[in-house]
């Protein structure tokens, strides 16, 4: 576990913090790659949290999010304490079982599905793992399918 303190920035709406170079170093040696997503796990201020070491327009970047620290959006400037190691937890979602019935009943969303990137396979999979009713579950794999054949959108995005 690596730890130290850092001012949050904002980019866009975005909260974040820059990672110092030498503990990013190191988090992409325990990660054994520095490119693409390094699932990391730590604290903020004592509260823990789970999230995504990201590179964006050239910077590596941890995302502050209103989960990890309250109002973050309006704490900008602010100096927080950070953990953070490389999480060697297994973040495999598994497609919700309706999700999967429902690819195979369609071979044309699921040839979309399955030609979509990775990061939106796992949009739509985690988003639709999330829900708590069968009703909400049986109406958003309705919303996702025909998203996929181009009917609407789904979850804020636009046809595939």
């Amino acid at each position: 576990m690596y730890k130290f303190t850092s001012e949050i920035n904002i980019i866009g709406i975005n909260p974040f913090v820059f990672v110092p170079i030498k503990i990013l170093e190191q988090l992409f040696k325990d990660a054994g790659k520095s490119k693409g997503f390094i699932p990391v796990c730590g604290t903020v201020n004592k509260v823990a949290y789970i999230q995504t070491l990201v590179k964006y327009k050239g910077e590596w970047r941890l995302y502050i999010n209103t989960s990890m620290l309250k109002n973050s959006p309006k704490r900008i400037g602010e100096s927080i304490e950070i953990t953070i190691k490389f999480d060697t937890t297994n973040r495999t979602l598994t497609p919700h079982p309706k999700l999967i019935n429902a690819l195979l009943k369609n071979k044309e969303a699921k040839k979309v599905f399955d030609n979509l990137s990775p990061s939106k396979q796992k949009e739509i999979v985690r988003y639709i793992s999330s829900l708590k009713t069968e009703n909400s579950i049986n109406l958003n794999i309705a919303k996702a399918i025909n998203f996929l054949l181009g009917k609407n959108k789904f979850v804020g995005r636009d046809k595939p």
